[in-house]
């Protein structure tokens, strides 16, 4: 009954989003992968792009990741990307480009968890399997009072348990959609719509008025400091950039040379770093003058980036054969960081006003 009456109030209301409109696994994949940790009205232009340049897995399969991921550039979470492309390299290789069809077949791709698997299959197949995510936890949190945090391990499994037992078995990606859909709609975190809720007579928390009691998380850490220095090199109309490689932010994206310090620090404090040292071939004088500075925050960190312009009468040279010099009006080919283009867009409002 639950869910007739979710499914019902989804089809009166619900948005119109072009991966609703298919049952295609490959566009429903590059949905979900672009929604994570992503408001549909930021993902939507993004999704418009991909499909449009690789509007199949096997296109996607053999594009270049640089590519990708200047695509990509502004979304955030790079990891999505590059697991993106592993997936779908994995489905070329290995499934002659046709996607599985189950849950337990999809899981086993790479980055493709429980959540993602279960909307595949149930929106593309009709699979019989709930889709948990943060709306649905929030929406059956309030229906039924549940004081388990939504995200520790016994509360996921809970919710996800719970979430299957009021699944609509005959329509199951409809019901998986609708319980999304008043989530997002109408079940808000902070501004619940409970008026416009069609099961809102069968919601406990409405019922003992105390919808902003859940859902209950466990507190996370604080996001720690990190304090990062970049150098902007320019000569004969050309700067240097590096492609991260390690396994942390923005992997694969490039950047100007760079070094974290414990705190921010001013030009004569800089220049007197090893690190600083380190990155030229011989020593020589500089001229060092802070130029930006900015604070970024990201889920697990804030950031706080200055930006150091270096200038010799002699042409500079770096230690790391991995640095790569480029011409500066070239620079919007490369895919960066949104910490790294705001940067760009400080010198191109600065170079305007000359």
């Amino acid at each position: 009954m639950l869910s007739k009456e979710i499914i019902n109030w989804y089809k009166k209301n619900k948005r119109d989003l072009p991966w609703r409109n298919t049952n295609d696994p490959y566009f429903i994949w590059l949905s979900e992968i672009i929604l994570q940790q992503t408001r549909v009205e930021q993902g939507l232009p993004y999704y418009h792009k991909f499909i449009a340049k690789y509007k199949t897995v096997k296109k996607l399969a053999e594009a270049n990741n640089d590519d990708v991921m200047k695509l990509w550039q502004g979304l955030g979470y790079y990891n999505r990307a590059s697991n993106m492309l592993k997936t779908a390299r994995e489905i070329a290789k290995n499934r002659q480009s046709v996607f599985p069809k189950t849950y337990d077949e999809l899981i086993k791709l790479t980055g493709i968890g429980p959540y993602t698997a279960a909307a595949i299959s149930s929106f593309a197949y009709n699979e019989s399997r709930a889709v948990v995510d943060g709306n649905v936890s929030r929406v059956l949190s309030r229906i039924f009072a549940i004081d388990e945090p939504i995200n520790s391990s016994k509360g996921k499994n809970l919710f996800e348990k719970i979430a299957n037992e009021i699944l609509d078995k005959k329509n199951p990606g409809i019901n998986n959609q609708a319980i999304m859909e008043l989530g997002a709609l109408v079940c808000k975190p902070r501004q619940p719509l409970c008026d416009d809720c069609p099961v809102r007579l069968n919601c406990e928390a409405f019922k003992k008025n105390s919808i902003y009691d859940f859902p209950q998380k466990i507190k996370k850490n604080k996001p720690r400091n990190r304090f990062i220095n970049y150098f902007y090199i320019e000569q004969n109309n050309t700067i240097y950039i590096i492609q991260r490689t390690e396994k942390q932010i923005w992997k694969g994206l490039f950047e100007l040379p760079n070094f974290d310090t414990e705190s921010s620090l001013n030009e004569f404090e800089i220049i007197n770093q090893i690190d600083f040292k380190n990155m030229f071939q011989k020593s020589e004088t500089f001229q060092i003058k802070k130029i930006f500075s900015i604070k970024h925050q990201l889920t697990h960190q804030t950031i706080y980036a200055d930006f150091f312009k270096l200038s010799s009468s002699k042409k500079i040279k770096l230690i790391n054969e991995s640095y790569m010099l480029v011409d500066i009006g070239d620079i919007n080919k490369y895919a960066v960081s949104r910490l790294f283009d705001k940067f760009l867009n400080y010198l191109n409002l600065h170079s305007n006003k000359k």
